[in-house]
């Protein structure tokens, strides 16, 4: 078996705006860390053309799918575009695949993250979130300080009931794509009550009871920076989530709140490092890297020896 064909990143993107950018990024942080397994890219029907070719071109898998929708009543986001978000329920359905790690397409992986593949199946692996911005302050969590970042530091009291369970950031995670599982999705999605984050409290609450924490840095969301600095070592960071306001790299300009930090700026700097280096384009870095790649038999008898190796239409939502 062809070890590349059976797992995949895979990220998402929608409309046709320059998030295209992020996305030719995260190809090309995949490739200068070495992965052995392609990037996936479901796409929205708005995502033009020029696109998808420039994906294509730089390796990416592109996989046109049809937007899944949550119920009408579900509008009430903390950002309005978190709507198209659901549309991510679609990765489920890519089953030709044992297993995936979805990235947000504003990530950038600066170390090789493939061992998370070797996982444990039956779950679901994702970074704990925090609870300390003004956007979480209608939960009970913000109110009271408690955080699971630092759970010591404010105590979740017993009168407040029982400890509300482990949440995840969803911009990173690794997952077993499942028809039947994509079925429950979605049904389970119809009858859910309307919540400020989207799909990501969707997922929290329908992965709750298999889903297991790894270290936050695999998936180290910059607002962490400030939020628990104790908690960051930049060093240790294999992938960084470029989600605070102002830190997209490509829109970058250093002027909103907490974009003048130098470790930003820094981390900014690293990933226009990578986006802008053409020996890692798809075609050069294939002509150039031949002679340090090792022929496929030799890869599959180096994982062995490692242990690593042992589409159907669906409805929308509503």
């Amino acid at each position: 078996m062809d070890v590349t064909t059976d797992r995949a990143y895979v990220t998402f993107l929608a409309g046709n705006g320059d998030y295209v950018k992020g996305v030719v990024g995260l190809a090309k942080g995949l490739r200068k860390v070495r992965s052995l397994y392609p990037l996936v890219v479901p796409v929205l029907p708005d995502v033009p053309e020029e696109h998808r070719q420039i994906l294509k071109s730089q390796g990416c898998i592109v996989r046109e799918i049809e937007p899944v929708y949550p119920p009408e009543n579900q509008t009430q986001f903390s950002m309005a575009y978190y709507v198209i978000n659901y549309s991510k329920l679609r990765i489920w359905e890519f089953v030709e695949y044992s297993k995936m790690i979805y990235l947000d397409g504003d990530i950038q992986v600066f170390e090789n993250i493939d061992h998370l593949f070797d996982s444990q199946d039956g779950h679901f692996y994702a970074v704990k979130d925090c609870f300390c911005e003004q956007t979480w302050s209608h939960s009970t969590q913000y109110k009271i300080g408690y955080c699971q970042q630092c759970p010591n530091k404010v105590e979740w009291k017993a009168e407040l009931g029982p400890p509300p369970p482990l949440y995840f950031n969803a911009g990173m995670f690794v997952f077993e794509p499942s028809l039947s599982t994509y079925s429950n999705l979605l049904d389970t999605l119809k009858v859910t009550p309307p919540t400020s984050f989207a799909e990501q409290d969707f997922l929290n609450m329908f992965f709750r009871d298999v889903y297991v924490p790894i270290p936050s840095e695999y998936n180290l969301v910059l607002a962490m920076l400030w939020r628990h600095p104790e908690n960051v070592d930049l060093t240790k960071a294999k992938v960084v989530h470029y989600c605070a306001a102002g830190s997209k790299p490509w829109r970058f300009t250093g002027k909103e709140e907490n974009m003048e930090r130098e470790d930003i700026k820094e981390l900014v700097r690293k990933w226009w490092e990578i986006y802008e280096d053409e020996t890692l384009d798809y075609k050069t870095s294939l002509k150039d890297h031949d002679d340090e790649k090792p022929s496929q038999d030799a890869l599959l008898t180096a994982m062995c020896e490692a242990g690593l190796v042992p589409i159907r239409p669906a409805p929308r939502a509503a």
